[in-house]
Order: structure tokens, then C-alpha cells, then sequence
């Protein structure tokens, strides 16, 4: 075989060899479709339409060409009042209506409650006083964003004070639950070891064994038999029967303390 012909089959095989290298590759990486056969023709009657002008092209009809679009009121004068209720639930993120009170304003206000104090609050009072704080909560993060966003430079350090008035108190709220609900655990161990005590659920829970502290006057007369004894004699009341020679109706009284 002459040897153009070799170098000419040589090249043919190599030029193979990289179409199909290049196939392989191509085919791992290549998720798009192929192309369609023939062009479709685009049936769109809106193409072209710009959607931020909203100006069409020429020689297009669309279907809202003849609806006349909304104009904004420029005149301050001619535009419709907005009625907002007085009492409108948004107002409750607002202290007297006002986005952004004073320094003194926030200045104006208490101490925190103490635990001992909340210690003699029901429990109605506590769940009160905590959505109160919560309400509190609310107003001050309202009034933090729009101090960020007019940026006056003044107010932020009364209120992060009095923030911080209201987490003490939110605290002492919970102290304060958690230390009944170990007393109520306590109770519940101690009243699961006493006889008298039905925590079934099943009639009264306190079922006491002597049928005179059933009602309340057991413990007000036993407490009057304890004070029984010999009778108290009053010397000038016995002189005055004596010489009166008569029993007197008036009781004995006990003679004054020396």
C-alpha cells in the first residue's frame, strides 16, 4: 500500500476517534432539547406589548386598548379622607395615638414589681399584669422601628431603660408561677399520704373521719371544752349575795388581771 494512502486512512480514523471523544462529552453535560424541524409561527396577539409603559406596538389590538387607565390625584384637596374607628385594634401599638413620644414621656414610670409583692396577687391579677407588660413590649418595638426610621437622635436610652423595667417584672411573674407549682407539687405528695384527702376525683377530696369537722363549728366548740374547769368566783359578788341575802341573776365575772 503506498504510503499517501496510509496517512490519509491515519487521519480519517483520528478525525473519527475525536467526533466521537467530543460526542461523549458533550452528551453528559448537554440537557437542552433539539432544535424543532421547521419555525412555528408566534400566534400571540400581546407580543410586544411593554409591560412597564404599557404602549404597544403599532398595528396591534389588544383587549384592553379602549378600558381608560386609573390616573393618580396630584390635588392633596380632591382626594378621599381615609375614616380610620377611634378604637381600631392597630391603636393598641401606639401609646396616646403617638408614633414617637418625648424623652420625658418615657422617663414617666415606675419600678418594677417585686416577687414578694406578686406573692399576694390571684391568679387573674398575674395573667393580667403579664399581657399588660406584653402590650408594653409591643409599643416600645413600634416606637424603636420608627426612631430607626426618622432617626431623631434622642429617646433611645429612656427606652431601653424602661425596657428593661419591663423584662424584671416579666420575671418576677414567672418566679412567682414557678414557685406555686412546686408548692402544688408538694401538696399533692403530702395530700396522696393523707387518709382524709380523695384525690380520685370521685365525690368530695376531703372526707374527714370525725363527723364534727365536717362543719365549722366542730373546732369552735371543742375549743370551748378546752377552757371548761371549776367554776370562777367573784368575791364581791359573793359578799353582795350574802348581804343582799338574794342569788343574783348577774354571771360571775373573773376578777381583774393585779
Amino acid at each position: 500500500m503506498p504510503s499517501h494512502s496510509l496517512a490519509r486512512l491515519t487521519i480519517v480514523l483520528r478525525q473519527n476517534t475525536l467526533h466521537c471523544v467530543r460526542a461523549s462529552l458533550s452528551s453528559q453535560f448537554h440537557t437542552t432539547s433539539a432544535p424543532l424541524g421547521r419555525w412555528v409561527r408566534d400566534r400571540n396577539k400581546n407580543r410586544g406589548v411593554s409591560a412597564i409603559h404599557r404602549q404597544p406596538k403599532e398595528d396591534i389590538q389588544i383587549s384592553v386598548s379602549k378600558v381608560p387607565l386609573p390616573e393618580p390625584v396630584l390635588d392633596a384637596s380632591k382626594r378621599t379622607a381615609v375614616k380610620v374607628s377611634p378604637d381600631h385594634g392597630l391603636w393598641g401599638f401606639f401609646r396616646e395615638k403617638k408614633a414617637l413620644p418625648t424623652p420625658e414621656e418615657d422617663h414617666k414610670h415606675g419600678r418594677p414589681w417585686t416577687v414578694a409583692e406578686l406573692r399576694q396577687k390571684s391568679w387573674e391579677d398575674l395573667q393580667k399584669l403579664w399581657w399588660v407588660c406584653v402590650k408594653e413590649r409591643n409599643i416600645m418595638e413600634t416606637q424603636k422601628i420608627e426612631r430607626q426610621r426618622l432617626k431623631p437622635g434622642y429617646g433611645e436610652f429612656e427606652s431601653n431603660t424602661r425596657y428593661g423595667q419591663i423584662r424584671v417584672t416579666q420575671r418576677a411573674i414567672k418566679h412567682t408561677l414557678t414557685e406555686r407549682y412546686y408548692a402544688w407539687q408538694e401538696a399533692q405528695k403530702i395530700a396522696a399520704t393523707d387518709p382524709e384527702v380523695d384525690l380520685s376525683g370521685e365525690g368530695p377530696a376531703y372526707q374527714p373521719h370525725d363527723s364534727a369537722d365536717a362543719f365549722s363549728g366542730g373546732k369552735l366548740r371543742r375549743r370551748k371544752k378546752r377552757h371548761e374547769g371549776p367554776p370562777i368566783v367573784d368575791p364581791i359578788h359573793e359578799l353582795r349575795r350574802e348581804f343582799f341575802r338574794e342569788r343574783s341573776t348577774e354571771p360571775p365575772r373573773k376578777p381583774p388581771a393585779a
